[in-house]
């Protein structure tokens, strides 16, 4: 996505005490320590490809590094993640993808992500040392923490009767037919009913799970997903009205700014969704070694700094922000004050046990919301 997925902060204290909430909730550590150059390295491959968000990466960014190391990158996107791992599991071939944080254990325990030779990729040094050791991926032994950020509500908000505050406002009888929700965004659909109810949006406790899936039911004759109309923003239908409330991203709200004023993002009272995105090299891309270069190109500094600028989502790319707009950095869109973070809420990966569940519940929504 273009933008996508931020946060906020402000200057002094308060910036910094917004950056280590979110790290906090990342539950981070200490990383990878660099081993000795290798003395032998092998040729770089032709070709490389890229996997990622609909216009997350600039283009710029992959032209320059196809310029200075002969390499064209192909970037290929996706609309989901469920998508990507299924196709990684039926053994589709890329050569770095760009992963929630959340399906990393399950990945890693079955082989299927290699591991990254850091004598390759010296500029992790750059990352935040409280990204690094996550518990998803332990010394980041396979992943590289790229960014985060927020799913909320993108509203109009001059169409609303009320302020819109909460996951529960999707449910209001005023807006049925004007809520849009994103289809393929399973976790967090499960997860904002459940948090709409009071419950975290990790539980695994069935009759929590059956709670949020009744209420899920509830809502669907009232909501229209955004798949459907075969968008990647909200923003068009915000726009012209057709929609009022949409689960979406900080990028909604900043493009929608920009054509409207009363395009709003709200970060629910129950607690926001948070996630986070890392960068994995497939265990079968034939091109391990040029996909490790390209990561080390993707954490200088400076091409960090033009990332951000690009699609808005805070890095953990700690020597980027000193090449960040100072604009950008106070963006509460893009780094949140803290305030707004008590309540949220990383989307954790699950167990074998809850994956099964959170797998029959999406099954029994399916087959009753229909097509």
């Amino acid at each position: 996505m273009n933008l996508d997925k931020g946060r906020a902060r402000t200057a002094g204290v308060r910036l910094l005490m917004s950056w280590l909430l979110a790290l906090a909730l990342l539950a981070a550590c200490n990383g990878p320590i660099p081993r000795s150059p290798t003395p032998e390295q092998p040729p770089l491959a032709e070709e490389l490809l890229f996997y990622d968000w609909i216009e997350d990466m600039p283009q710029s960014v992959l032209d320059a590094f196809g310029a200075e190391y002969g390499v064209r990158v192909v970037y290929l996107t996706y609309e989901a993640q469920e998508e990507v791992v299924e196709e990684m599991r039926a053994g589709a071939v890329y050569d770095v993808v760009v992963l929630d944080n959340r399906f990393l254990p399950a990945l890693i325990g079955d082989g299927l992500l290699a591991e990254i030779d850091y004598r390759n990729v010296p500029n992790f040094r750059n990352i935040s040392a409280n990204f690094r050791d996550m518990a998803c991926d332990p010394s980041n032994t396979h992943s590289v923490p790229y960014n985060w950020g927020t799913t909320g509500l993108v509203v109009r908000s001059d169409l609303v009767e009320e302020p819109v505050t909460r996951w529960a406002d999707l449910w209001d009888p005023r807006y049925a037919g004007k809520v849009a929700l994103w289809r393929g965004e399973r976790r967090e659909l499960i997860g904002l009913a459940l948090k709409a109810l009071g419950y975290s949006a990790n539980s695994e406790n069935p009759a929590e799970l059956e709670a949020a899936l009744q209420h899920l039911l509830e809502l669907r004759p009232r909501v229209v997903f955004l798949e459907d109309l075969e968008a990647y923003t909200a923003v068009p239908f915000l726009l012209s009205g057709e929609i009022i409330i949409a689960e979406g991203w900080s990028y909604d709200a900043l493009e929608g700014r920009e054509a409207h004023e009363a395009i709003t993002y709200v970060l629910p009272a129950e607690g926001a969704l948070l996630w986070g995105d890392s960068f994995v090299i497939p265990a079968n891309s034939p091109n391990r070694y040029t996909a490790e270069v390209f990561l080390n190109f993707l954490l200088r500094p400076g091409i960090g700094a033009q990332i951000v600028h690009h699609n808005l989502y805070a890095t953990a790319n700690e020597a980027a922000r000193s090449f960040i707009a100072r604009e950008v950095l106070n963006d509460p869109l893009v780094f949140p004050p803290n305030a707004d973070l008590v309540n949220a809420e990383v989307i954790q990966p699950l167990s074998p046990a809850g994956e099964q569940l959170y797998a029959g519940i999406w099954e029994r929504f399916e087959a009753a919301a229909g097509p």
